[in-house]
């Protein structure tokens, strides 16, 4: 999400760093860029100017112009109207003793029936029982997928397949609710292909007689300002709490994150993150911020693992991070149990100054290299892995790629780069914004363990641009990662042939 945003302010930023010292003059063309990169992110023309705005009211002063680092001063005025931008946000459910009821709407498609599952599972998890209601009469099949739901993920529902009015539904739904025990009911309700006055007539209807504690509405990023209009929209006729944006992980521009809290006053509380029933995540400004300005979001990623990495192994890396060891044999095991997590572009998102390197690694397989970094490390003797940079020499070099059917410069690679690398993870978990920042600075010149990673960097983490036969060398290398790909997909071919 928000590859375009990030690239195009990464590219401000860049410009403004290669003017040496700032001027009111060039902060001003500065801000223009910054202003035209949320333009082309989809967010729109009243937020955008507001924005810029405010950062040049703060940022055209005696105390940004004049200090040590203005352009660092700058990036962190933004980060801080961004998350201001989006935020503040208040993730509590506001539930209240016997039984609460949060009332999710939308449009037809924005995924408001699988959201409502995810919603049920998000509240099983803080120890409340949960109840689907169907409350959908108007979509085919819309009461099947909330059974289905309900059913993958163990929760309870109520439904009435005949039943023709949504209100009286959802009244029998709260009486049911008394009798089995659950203290959350969960509305889905009805949706149209766009905003009508029969729609919004039933809303208010049910919002009238049930009176939800909280009323969300569930919104498609992939629209853009269509769902921000939309927010808009549902909010003049039911006073929204909250927006659940979905499909964030396929929206490459992110203008509807960013304008809908500006237009509505109405806080993303939400974020679908995929189509599996675990994939939403609570919204953080500040968070979504530091991802934007390609700062990473370690906290978010921590949270992910505590859910689904091994607890035991989890506490023994902490213990070792906190004592300041971090060695390659750590490393192979953090691989191993982040890909857990998803797919490996996706967290490198996540990590600080590794967004802009995802979006380069687009084309080539990730996991494919992954591997072969493991084999390098499976190949080392453990005493190597405690201590690479001292003791592997030219023939322990050659010896652990033959083992690993690598190259030996990849070996060197690894090595050279995991020092940087294991430095970052102990430092990382206990900085601020300011010095994370300053610290993934000092880090865009280490690279990323990965082949290529090298040349890459030179553009994503310095600016500087690629040489004729630096470019040259990393196209041989991608479509060297392709043979490797192609070869390795024949041979599983081959193998299920047998």
């Amino acid at each position: 999400m928000f590859e375009s945003l990030q690239e195009n302010l990464s590219a401000a930023i860049r410009a403004l760093r290669g003017r040496g010292k700032l001027t009111e003059s060039n902060m001003r063309e500065g801000l223009e860029l910054v202003r035209r990169a949320l333009l082309e992110a989809d967010v729109s023309v009243e937020v955008a100017k507001d924005f810029v705005a405010r950062v040049a009211e703060k940022a055209v002063g005696e105390r940004v112009l004049k200090s040590i680092d203005p352009t660092r001063q700058l990036i962190y005025i933004v980060y801080q109207e961004l998350a201001a931008l989006m935020g503040p946000v208040d993730h509590s459910l506001h539930l209240k003793p016997g039984v609460s009821i949060l009332m999710l709407c939308g449009l037809q498609g924005s995924g408001k029936t699988t959201t409502c599952g995810k919603l049920g599972r998000y509240v099983a998890q803080r120890g409340r029982k949960p109840m689907l209601v169907a409350a959908d009469l108007q979509r085919p099949a819309a009461i099947e997928q909330v059974q289905i739901i309900a059913q993958q993920l163990g929760l309870a529902v109520y439904a009435e397949p005949t039943a023709k009015d949504p209100v009286a539904v959802c009244q029998a739904a709260v009486k049911q609710a008394a009798l089995v025990g659950a203290q959350v009911l969960i509305l889905d309700t009805a949706g149209r292909l766009h905003v009508d006055q029969e729609l919004m007539d039933e809303l208010t209807l049910l919002d009238r007689r049930l009176q939800p504690d909280q009323v969300y509405l569930v919104v498609d990023a992939m629209t853009g300002q269509d769902a921000v209009r939309s927010a808009k929209a549902f909010n003049e006729a039911l006073e929204l709490d909250g927006v659940i944006l979905t499909k964030l992980d396929g929206d490459a521009r992110g203008g509807a994150a960013l304008s809908v809290k500006a237009v509505t006053g109405v806080p993303i509380k939400f974020v679908g993150v995929g189509e599996h029933l675990d994939a939403l995540e609570e919204f953080h400004p500040d968070r979504m911020a530091s991802r934007i300005l390609g700062f990473g979001d370690v906290i978010s990623l921590v949270e992910q693992a505590k859910q689904k990495f091994d607890e035991e192994e989890l506490q023994r890396q902490q213990a070792k991070l906190r004592k300041g060891e971090f060695t390659l044999e750590d490393f192979k095991n953090l691989i191993l149990q982040t890909k857990r997590l998803g797919p490996i572009n996706k967290l490198l998102s996540f990590l600080p100054g590794m967004g802009g390197l995802a979006q380069m690694m687009g084309d080539l397989d990730a996991d494919i290299q992954l591997r072969r970094t493991i084999g390098i490390i499976d190949s080392m003797t453990p005493e190597e892995r405690r201590n690479p940079k001292d003791l592997i020499d030219h023939s322990r070099r050659r010896r652990i790629a033959a083992g690993a059917g690598v190259e030996p410069h990849e070996v060197s690679e690894l090595v050279k780069q995991f020092e940087p690398m294991a430095d970052m993870m102990k430092r990382i978990a206990n900085l601020g914004f300011r010095d994370r920042m300053k610290a993934v600075q000092e880090l865009s010149s280490s690279g990323l363990l990965t082949p290529g990673a090298r040349l890459a960097k030179q553009k994503v983490g310095t600016g500087k641009r690629l040489t004729p036969k630096e470019r040259a060398k990393l196209k041989k290398e991608r479509e060297r990662m392709e043979r490797r790909r192609k070869r390795e997909e024949k041979r599983k071919r081959l193998g299920g042939n047998d």
